[in-house]
């Protein structure tokens, strides 16, 4: 695993609570379970027990990454650690940033979470790379990462552990999955919040708001991340983000149990 000092643990990380609840934290492309280990430490802190796995691809090489022939493997993946966690709790949420973000909304549309938090989540990318990615990334496997990881603080932006480069085969699948989600927004029911970073350059404040007003859950939320860029959970909102993530779903281990208000929904 290139970028990031020795010293940062880039592994999956399990995070045991003493509630019968569990999230599933996912990582964003070319990223670690490193950037949201944040929001499982606050929620294993609340009683909520946390899991950050490594992706497929993820935790290796650029090249290892570009590989993985289908978003579909890190659906599967996704699904499969949900899966393994609904065995063992009776509630279980995702939290997930950019890509993770994604996967978690896939899932979400199949009614696999009882409540999620979704971060940066890019819904969809500008036209231009939409035209052009597709075309290109045969001939031109990697595109080296300008400036390093969209990160605010430049310390955090300096020990961030991602690859130095974007896969484009990656990023093309990463499309196709963008693409699945948005035609399968208005599956989602889950109780979600929806953060974002205000200096996000690399999802758009457009792509929250289309996710708040597609998404059929009668509660939903918004974090606005004022000082923070794309990587919220590793940047200078990383506290906010974390408590507010985990006060969110830590409601949400009991009021599934409750009849909610009719007709609430409750947008901020």
């Amino acid at each position: 695993m290139t970028g990031g000092p020795a010293s940062v643990d880039t592994g999956s990380f399990e995070l045991t609570g003493v509630l019968d609840a569990a999230v599933l934290c996912l990582h964003g492309l070319t990223g670690t379970p490193y950037e949201v280990r944040t929001i499982g430490e606050a929620c294993a802190r609340r009683g909520i027990s946390a899991f950050g796995p490594v992706l497929p691809g993820h935790g290796d090489t650029p090249e290892a990454l570009r590989r993985v022939r289908s978003w579909r493997t890190w659906l599967d993946a996704a699904r499969a650690h949900a899966q393994e966690l609904r065995g063992r709790h009776s509630r279980v949420f995702a939290a997930g940033l950019s890509m993770g973000a994604l996967l978690a909304l896939a899932l979400a549309a199949e009614d696999v979470f009882d409540a999620l938090v979704v971060v940066g989540t890019p819904l969809k990318f500008p036209l231009g790379i939409r035209l052009v990615v597709p075309l290109v990334w045969r001939m031109r496997p990697f595109q080296p990462k300008s400036g390093g990881s969209d990160i605010q603080d430049a310390a955090a932006r300096a020990r961030h552990p991602s690859y130095p480069v974007l896969p484009l085969r990656s990023v093309s699948e990463l499309m196709k999955l963008q693409r699945w989600v948005r035609t399968r927004l208005s599956r989602v029911r889950a109780p979600i919040l929806v953060a974002h970073g205000a200096l996000d350059q690399t999802a758009s404040s457009a792509d929250a708001r289309a996710i708040l007003e597609g998404v059929s859950s009668q509660e939903r939320e918004f974090l606005s991340c004022s000082a923070s860029g794309h990587v919220v959970p590793v940047d200078v909102d990383a506290s906010l983000l974390a408590e507010a993530a985990a006060s969110f779903l830590l409601r949400h281990i009991e009021v599934t149990q409750i009849a909610a208000p009719s007709g609430s929904n409750r947008t901020r």
